[in-house]
């Protein structure tokens, strides 16, 4: 066979990355086209960051970063240090984070929840984000996408998780989590040794359907009764996509406002 012979080469396959608008604009996002894509939980995780001037924050498995340059863009005047463990996803959310110009107050660095906080060597935070895996066993759904895998089962269970952020957040400091709500009591349960001050809040797809998400914020040592924070509904039945105050948090005109 000649050259002239050979069949053509096949298509080019798409590019494995979209840019992505988050924050009303405010954020450029690059994030794979297939796998696990930042969404709703990632706008709720940054809109209830409430870090102040000079406070130091870290989100433990910051993914390619939508939730961690969301917060950095509505703090500016904090810090951020974001932590993943999957090579591809943390490749990414460095390439975001030069990409909007956060490269002064903003890092992401490799880490593993289940090898604990101190393997990073870090001094503890004021504050710690974090929106774990939604499954503890591989058994209890359909198998995820390799791509998905690990946004999706969390290795070391829910524990692993809370006993991280325990340990990467100072007494006093703030630890807010968004997750499942039927999670609810093993959250609450896995912090309350350490932390209190819990205020949470469901997060309804409509008035009249239970919470699918709930956002726990608690404080390391706090002491303060538990409060159920008035809940937020997404969406009205024939409305718009989003009801305008949950508009208002994913545009960043609004925040959610969790702290004591």
């Amino acid at each position: 066979m000649t050259a002239q012979d050979d069949p053509p080469p096949p298509n080019r396959s798409p590019e494995p990355n979209t840019e992505d608008k988050v924050l009303g604009g405010r954020v450029t996002l690059a994030q794979p086209r297939r796998g696990y894509r930042a969404g709703l939980d990632a706008a709720l995780l940054a809109a209830a960051c409430d870090a102040g001037p000079g406070q130091r924050v870290l989100e433990a498995g910051c993914g390619p970063g939508a939730a961690l340059l969301s917060a950095a863009v509505r703090r500016p005047g904090a810090r951020f240090v974001g932590v993943e463990r999957d090579p591809e996803a943390l490749a990414l959310c460095v390439d975001n984070i030069a990409r909007n110009g956060l490269g002064g107050r903003v890092e992401a660095m490799a880490g593993d929840v289940t090898e604990g906080f101190r393997s990073l060597g870090l001094a503890p935070f004021d504050a710690v984000l974090a929106n774990p895996p939604f499954f503890d066993d591989p058994a209890a759904l359909r198998p995820p996408s390799p791509a998905r895998r690990g946004a999706w089962i969390a290795d070391g269970g829910l524990k692993a998780w809370t006993d991280f952020l325990l340990k990467a957040v100072r007494e006093g400091g703030s630890i807010t989590v968004i997750h499942r709500a039927d999670r609810l009591a093993d959250l609450l349960a896995l912090l309350a040794p350490k932390a209190g001050s819990f205020r949470v809040l469901g997060i309804h797809p409509f008035t009249d359907e239970p919470a699918k998400r709930v956002l726990v914020r608690a404080v390391k040592t706090g002491k303060a009764p538990l409060a159920l924070l008035p809940p937020l509904v997404l969406h009205d039945r024939g409305g718009a996509k989003h009801r305008p105050d949950v508009e208002a948090i994913l545009r960043g005109t609004a925040d959610l406002k969790c702290a004591q």
